[in-house]
């Protein structure tokens, strides 16, 4: 397989088998691209939705998340309430989020293997289960601690296969072109829940309890499972040819290495989920380091922080509404700029002692993440062959996801030895120090093809 140079707008790597000129390759995506992309109006935002499967796929994810949010903060509450400890909030956290680490990248090789349609509706008809038993175990008064802790894995192993098929589904849903725009939009319509649905659950736990939360969850699957039943797969885009009668069917290690090496030996993309996944490392300590920068060099209270996590929001929401309406095809040079100016910001905001520029800094901050994680999705799907497509994103949900944890671990470390502030100023040198060499790598790539 050809190493794709990802320095220009991305064309379809398996659509020809013939070398072609860059410069002719270049000239024909512009022009393809320009006389399709609508104008840049305010609608521009949402040209994906003009795909029926991709428009009742995300009519169904508004309401789905919206109660995936809810039960979140609804399982933290309820964990409290049983405990009053905060490590047991941690296992339960630990449970659900462990088994990515483990198991995401079987995930992949079952995306790539079984219809894409198929498994979501597997899972989001399991994390529905899911949901209405811990209802169930709720309202009858049942509810002990070992439940939330099974469940919590049963969701967490749900997510496995979930998370990487529902990311290579996106672009058979709209095809290459509008995934820029689709990347976007989901990222604008987490970004929303996040922000949406903790308060509104607070609202409802504090006026009926928390069960309400589960049951609504548990009934907001059957949206997403209408949806995909609803979608037309004769009008999927770039689905992987299936297994002809001469052909052997690869046993599931063998599909996980055949994965795992064309990661491997692919330099865009294995540039790609290092250098993102190690700013994600070393960068994206907000959860850890947030409080005591808005207690202890702020000066403020739990309004501080609340004011300094929702800037980061809007920074982020507003990013995700960019990268919707912008539509357009990434490059490593792109992403490398993104992730250098998150560094900058995060160094400047280290530094900051004043309230009104750390809001401004954290809202960047927030606004970059975001930007540079879709970027890098986007160019991950975009390059990736489609029978190979969910492997390669069960990678970087590997990387990006798996980093998040231990990133945590060591920030929290480097703030008890010598602060909020140096903690976060020596991860931005460290995010720095991987953004360098992910620029001499990809100069290098370029120079030596």
């Amino acid at each position: 397989m050809a190493d794709e140079d990802l320095s220009e707008p991305i064309d379809d790597p398996a659509s020809s088998q013939v070398a072609v000129p860059e410069e002719v390759l270049e000239a024909k995506a512009l022009t393809s691209v320009a006389s399709k992309r609508p104008k840049k109006s305010l609608l521009r935002a949402f040209t994906s939705l003009r795909h029926r499967n991709f428009r009742l796929y995300w009519s169904g994810q508004v309401i789905s998340q919206l109660g995936s949010y809810m039960q979140g903060i609804g399982q933290t509450w309820l964990v409290w309430q049983l405990t009053h400890s905060a490590w047991q909030l941690g296992l339960v956290g630990a449970l659900q989020a462990v088994p990515v680490l483990f198991f995401a990248l079987f995930g992949g090789v079952f995306a790539d293997r079984w219809p894409k349609r198929r498994v979501l509706l597997s899972t989001q008809t399991a994390a529905m289960i899911q949901a209405l038993l811990l209802w169930a175990l709720i309202a009858t008064g049942a509810v002990q601690l070992w439940h939330l802790y099974i469940l919590a894995l049963m969701l967490g192993l749900t997510n496995c296969l979930g998370r990487p098929t529902g990311q290579a589904f996106v672009v058979e849903m709209v095809g290459r072109e509008d995934l820029p725009n689709a990347v976007g939009l989901n990222s604008m319509l987490s970004q929303m829940m996040r922000i949406v649905g903790p308060g509104l659950g607070g609202i409802i736990i504090a006026l009926s309890g928390e069960s309400f939360l589960f049951l609504y969850n548990g009934l907001s699957y059957l949206a997403a499972i209408a949806a995909l039943l609803l979608i037309d797969s004769h009008k999927l885009y770039a689905q992987a040819s299936p297994i002809k009668g001469g052909e052997r069917r690869k046993n599931t290690w063998q599909s996980l290495r055949e994965g795992v090496e064309y990661v491997w030996h692919t330099p865009t993309i294995l540039l790609l989920i290092l250098v993102v996944g190690l700013v994600l490392l070393f960068g994206s300590n907000f959860g850890v380091l947030l409080p005591s920068f808005a207690t202890d060099v702020l000066h403020g209270g739990p309004e501080s922080f609340g004011f300094l996590s929702a800037a980061m929001g809007i920074g982020a929401l507003l990013a995700s509404l960019w990268l919707a309406w912008n539509n357009e095809q990434p490059t490593i040079r792109r992403v490398l700029i993104s992730t250098l100016i998150f560094a900058v910001l995060e160094i400047l905001f280290a530094l900051s002692g004043w309230y009104a520029v750390s809001l401004v800094l954290i809202a960047g901050v927030g606004g970059l993440e975001i930007d540079f994680a879709a970027q890098s999705m986007t160019a991950l799907q975009t390059t990736a062959p489609d029978h190979l497509r969910g492997r390669v994103m069960s990678v970087q949900i590997l990387f990006f996801d798996g980093s998040l944890p231990l990133g945590y671990l060591l920030m929290g470390w480097l703030s008890g030895l010598f602060g909020p502030q140096a903690a976060m100023f020596i991860g931005a040198v460290f995010c720095l120090l991987v953004i360098t060499a992910g620029w001499i790598w990809h100069r290098a790539s370029m120079r030596f093809p």
